[in-house]
């Protein structure tokens, strides 16, 4: 099941470098899906747990749990891809630095470190290390969260998607913060 689950995670990727790669879509149309793509299993994967709350009895919250770790080590791998195509685009002409340090691809940059380390660490030996300490490391994926909403709104020409996204995750944080308990 693991593996399938993989597969099925891994098949946007394929499709879109793929066509990239043959010049069926172009690198803006690249970055925005891989990084839509990204967006999607960061927003899965913060959906579990107000997802659990609102159906406690319900099987299908659980099965999610336990795939979620799965989802956010998704939502890196989307966004790291975002990231490689950008820096092969970028590199021979000396952008990278200069944009680096520019407010809508700063805040990417630190989102995409917060998501390496949530990934690098999202696996049972890294769980039963860090004792308390993982659970307390993994709730940086807020601030990536926002770091991630920033980048986007600061970078895209037509914000109404990632508004919309926001909006969604505003609400699923809303109902976790009420439904705590």
């Amino acid at each position: 099941m693991k593996y399938l689950l993989w597969l099925i995670f891994a098949a946007p990727a394929g499709w879109l470098l793929g066509r990239y790669l043959t010049d069926m879509i172009s690198y803006g149309q690249f970055i925005h899906g891989s990084g839509q793509w990204s967006v999607g299993f960061l927003l899965a994967a913060l959906a579990v747990t107000p997802l659990r709350r609102l159906a406690p009895r319900a099987a299908w919250p659980r099965f999610l749990m336990r795939q979620r770790r799965a989802m956010g080590v998704a939502c890196f791998g989307y966004a790291a891809l975002h990231t490689l195509v950008y820096l092969e685009r970028k590199w021979g002409a000396g952008l990278i630095l200069p944009e680096a340090r520019e407010p809508d691809l700063l805040t990417g940059w630190i989102a995409l470190f917060i998501f390496f380390l949530l990934a690098a660490t999202s696996n049972n030996t890294s769980v039963r290390v860090l004792g308390r300490g993982w659970k307390t490391l993994h709730r940086l994926v807020y601030p990536g969260a926002a770091l991630t909403f920033a980048h986007w709104l600061m970078t895209t020409f037509d914000p109404t998607w990632a508004l919309v996204w926001l909006a969604v995750l505003i609400l699923m944080e809303t109902i976790r913060l009420l439904r705590r308990g």
